[in-house]
């Protein structure tokens, strides 16, 4: 699988330094372009590779690490996302109850990137310690993941892992996802699993 992260703020750069720190080879991408990130992906390695947002959207797995309400524009940036992975890292701060019309957010996500497959994760974490190593007082950092497609959930649990968290699927959005929406119970929590 190959994976892009679109976003290069506190999030996106967290992310970017979790896949340094564990070999594994992700596209990074903003709309400022990718000489605006050549700083950070030299200084955490091969690994990051800064690309036009045209060139992150060809992989397999797409992070959304955006402010809520520029995702539309990257949805917009494909006509189909068959066969891809959304990952929808964002959180809805600032967005009313009413700009999301008594949906999820990741379902309001979902229908900005038609045929895609969305995954809620690596978003209950304020990004100051999402960038800090999920090894902790000998246990791993919780994560939750949430699908409406077990396929996606399972794969993308399986990178939360890769990435050194402890990985909690909570299954479809409309159930357990709504536990990581804003103001659900497990957004901000902090938790660790022991080994």
């Amino acid at each position: 699988m190959t994976y892009s992260i679109i976003g290069s703020g506190n999030v996106g750069t967290a992310l970017a330094r979790h896949f340094a720190r564990t070999g594994i080879t992700v596209r990074i991408a903003n709309t400022r372009g990718p000489e605006s990130i050549a700083p950070l992906a030299a200084e955490l390695g091969g690994n990051v590779v800064p690309v036009t947002l045209q060139d992150a959207l060809a992989a397999d797995v797409v992070i959304l690490a955006v402010p809520f309400r520029a995702h539309p524009s990257v949805g917009g940036a494909l006509a189909t996302w068959s066969g891809k992975v959304v990952v929808d890292a964002m959180n809805t701060y600032g967005i009313s109850p009413e700009e999301l019309k008594g949906q999820a957010s990741t379902d309001v996500v979902a229908a900005a990137f038609p045929g895609a497959q969305v995954v809620k994760t690596l978003n209950q974490l304020p990004a100051k310690l999402l960038a800090q190593d999920p090894a902790v007082n000998g246990g791993r950092r919780v994560m939750f993941v949430s699908s409406n497609d077990a396929g996606a959930e399972a794969a993308m649990a399986k990178l939360v892992a890769d990435l050194g968290f402890a990985p909690v699927t909570l299954g479809k959005v409309n159930e357990g996802g709504l536990l990581i929406g804003m103001g659900g119970p497990l957004i901000l929590q902090n938790l660790i699993k022991l080994s």
